[in-house]
């Protein structure tokens, strides 16, 4: 089953770590991307930038709207993400565990229930 893992940013906490913390964890991605690939479980992953470089589109075609943004109330946004393929929840807790920095900037765990290419409820795997 695939799990999508999301790297929660929070701009308090990285700007409260030093600049070497701050490294270890952004090299250290590597490092987990090589293990999960090596052991088949990678399927993707994507760092986002800034939610201050985001847009907001709203509408249908012929009548869009787009504002800056989102702005959120929250202080953490999703920062980025991998998507793995692994057997149950229990081993997608195991590897979001193994995240390089998860012991300041927490990974939510969920579920991907869709895939393009396959249909609504059945399985995202071929």
């Amino acid at each position: 089953m695939k799990y999508l893992l999301i790297i929660q940013m929070n701009p308090e906490v990285w700007e409260s770590l030093s600049e070497d913390e701050r490294n270890e964890i952004a090299s250290g991605q590597q490092g987990f991307m090589d293990t999960i690939t090596a052991s088949g479980e990678m399927v993707g992953t994507h760092a986002l930038a800034d939610p201050s470089q985001s847009a907001v589109v709203r509408g249908r075609p012929g009548a869009v709207t787009v504002t800056d943004g989102p702005f959120l109330e929250a202080k953490e946004y999703m920062g980025g993400f991998y998507v793995v393929d692994c057997d149950g929840p229990e081993r997608a807790y195991e590897l979001a565990a193994m995240i390089p920095g998860t012991d300041r900037l927490p990974v939510e765990v969920r579920p991907v229930i869709f895939t393009a290419g396959y249909g609504l409820g059945e399985p995202d795997t071929p």
